[in-house]
């Protein structure tokens, strides 16, 4: 079995998640690098989209941000944010990859603050961004981050970001479409979905080497697991030549 690092097993689980034929908006960093890798190995037709107006690009090599000109070569289209969030809010976005600070049972994020003094808080953070609008309409939302007790909490201190808010339900009781909302949470330890009618987070497969009670002890809340919790396959061969050869040759992501 190849070696490997918990950012190229990240990477690789989050390619999996991408069907081909769908719509992917991303930023640049891990989201875009599992993208380029699904498109290379059986996504080929997947739709990149990047928030600052370029749909449908080739994505040769890794662009550093959402404004780098490698984000437009042989785009369908060159636009504008607002067209990219107007494609959210008519359905035409499957899939988004999306962070945060915190990160709560029910999927809900928060980038805006830590501490619940809006005026003082302890840490300020840079807010929603896009995220907010295409967590709001995304047919699918993924997160990958890494999984320690001070990311993964009971309840966020600042809603930044809607998941399933306070469980089922509550997103169409606020306006949402149905059949949207949180989908994969992939950290450095296991793989997360949520319970279909509870919409708690819920692990699914452990990597390699990793106990349920490790996850558990990360974890600031209590976590279910499905009845069959597997191992999460480690990268092929495969999958780590073209990662490390044609996605991030430079290690800029697989590096750290």
């Amino acid at each position: 079995m190849p070696s490997y690092n918990a950012m190229e097993l990240m990477i690789c689980c989050a390619a999996r998640t991408l069907e081909d034929r769908r719509t992917l908006a991303v930023g640049t960093g891990v989201p875009c690098a599992a993208a380029m890798l699904a498109q290379r190995i059986h996504a080929p037709n997947l739709t990149i989209v990047f928030e600052s107006g370029s749909v449908a690009p080739q994505l040769l090599t890794m662009p550093i941000s959402v404004g780098d000109s490698r984000t437009l070569y042989h785009a369908a289209m060159a636009t504008s944010m607002c067209d990219i969030m107007e494609f959210s809010q008519r359905g035409l976005i499957d899939y988004t990859f999306l962070g945060g600070a915190q990160i709560d049972v029910y999927g809900n994020l928060n980038s805006t603050q830590i501490g619940s003094d809006h005026a003082r808080p302890r840490v300020r953070l840079p807010g929603s961004g896009g995220a907010n609008d295409l967590a709001s309409f995304c047919r699918r939302i993924l997160v990958v981050t890494n999984h320690d007790k001070r990311r993964f909490v009971e309840r966020v201190d600042f809603l930044t970001t809607p998941g399933y808010l306070t469980g089922p339900g509550a997103r169409e009781a606020a306006g949402l479409p149905r059949d949207t909302g949180p989908y994969r949470v992939i950290t450095d330890l296991a793989v997360m979905g949520y319970h279909p009618q509870t919409k708690r987070m819920q692990l699914l497969t452990l990597h390699p080497d990793v106990t349920m009670q490790r996850v558990r002890d990360h974890t600031g809340f209590a976590i279910d697991a499905v009845a069959d919790v597997g191992q999460t396959p480690a990268p092929t061969e495969d999958e780590l030549r073209l990662l490390r050869e044609e996605v991030d040759p430079l290690r800029y992501l697989i590096g750290r």
